[in-house]
């Protein structure tokens, strides 16, 4: 059993309120919009470099499909993960989506990570394996500082994992915290009803950036502003690994 750092011990755990997880009723506006179509005239155009989206918790690729179709058009390789509903990280899905970004990068060189939610945890990890493949990270309101219990999905992650006793591994979340040593976006918005907006946002470095959109959370994948963060992100030059 791992012991609490004396220095999160003092942050909140709290997750959003209740006013704000009822708001997330707006998604059933936001996301019928982004299904039709999801503007990309304005943006800019993308080398062709391969993207791999990751759905969030309880969401599988057909969550993220306006957002891949939206980045095919703008000349991006994308590919979903194709694990099905993620429902947490298995051994066999790291160990698939380790060797996806093995082939994507032999074939068409260093790969960029967009995570919905919980996956943008996976995303972080997959780069802090393999950095040399990775080119950069994008986050959409992840769960990746501050504290593990501010939400509002851990009781059906444990419903979900029936073998996870709700006990944090501090040791390994700190570990977590810290950014992986490839260029990090954190899009997040601060009525955000899932998780806590505190915890959406990198630890600064010089390699990491904090990008605040309005929305839910809910909506991310379907949000025109995160689309156009997105965008011009991904057609930056990758940075130098720190």
């Amino acid at each position: 059993m791992s012991v609490i750092p004396e220095d999160i011990a003092t942050r909140n755990p709290a997750p959003p309120s209740k006013r704000l997880l009822l708001a997330e009723l707006r998604a059933l506006a936001e996301w019928p919009r982004a299904v039709v179509w999801l503007p990309t005239r304005h943006l800019p155009r993308g080398d062709g470099h391969p993207v791999l989206v990751l759905p969030g918790f309880g969401a599988s690729d057909r969550a993220t499909a306006p957002l891949r179709r939206a980045l095919q058009r703008l000349d991006y390789r994308v590919e979903g993960w194709g694990q099905g509903r993620n429902l947490g990280m298995r051994r066999e899905i790291g160990q698939a989506l380790s060797a996806r970004i093995e082939a994507l990068h032999a074939e068409h060189g260093a790969v960029s990570l967009i995570g919905w939610s919980l996956g943008g945890v996976f995303a972080r990890e997959l780069a802090r394996g393999q950095p040399q493949r990775v080119r950069r990270v994008i986050t959409l309101g992840s769960p990746i500082s501050h504290h593990p219990k501010a939400n509002n999905m851990e009781r059906l992650f444990q419903l979900a994992n029936p073998r996870h006793n709700g006990e944090v591994d501090w040791d390994a979340f700190t570990r977590r915290e810290a950014p992986p040593p490839v260029a990090c976006t954190a899009i997040y918005t601060e009525s955000d009803g899932v998780v806590a907006a505190r915890c959406c946002r990198e630890m600064p470095a010089p390699h990491t950036e904090n990008v605040r959109v309005r929305g839910s959370h809910i909506g991310l994948p379907a949000n025109p502003a995160v689309l156009e963060v997105i965008a011009t992100r991904l057609m930056q030059p990758p940075r130098a690994q720190t």
